[in-house]
């Protein structure tokens, strides 16, 4: 599967990026299918081919956060930005408090009568007292 990514290039403390087309799975510094632009952070400045671009994603190239909202804010891409951290987990059915069905549970924990009801004990049985064993004070002295 093809993405569009940003590839970073540069110094550390100048990085600036170039927008590319490769592998999603592969590494930021491995080889690239096309350059499609360029993104400074530090000036804010970019540049994108836009014809290049509609048609690598028009041919299923997926873009990253980043560069979607790199493509928004060229108008590239049309719709809002998309938060790139602090996305919500998605809710599973057992993390989310099921109030409807524990109300449910409730009417039918009502609605059997008390007379239908029996509560089942143990069979009892004549058991003998456990027998306990002499404390070695109130043991009799061995002859």
């Amino acid at each position: 599967m093809l993405a569009i990514k940003l590839r970073p290039i540069g110094k550390k403390k100048q990085i600036s990026y170039r927008v590319v087309v490769m592998e999603k799975k592969s590494k930021l510094v491995g080889k690239f299918i096309e350059d499609l632009g360029w993104y400074n952070p530090h000036t804010n400045l970019s540049s994108v081919n836009k014809d290049r671009m509609e048609y690598w994603i028009k041919s299923g190239a997926q873009p990253t956060d980043s560069v979607h909202n790199l493509l928004v804010r060229e108008k590239v891409n049309e719709g809002p930005k998309v938060p790139k951290h602090g996305k919500p987990k998605p809710k599973t059915e057992d993390s989310i408090p099921n109030t409807v069905s524990s109300g449910a549970q409730e009417e039918k924990k009502e609605e059997v009568p008390a007379a239908e009801v029996t509560e089942v004990q143990p069979p009892q049985t004549e058991a003998e007292p456990p027998k306990e064993e002499p404390k070695e004070e109130e043991k009799p002295p061995e002859a």
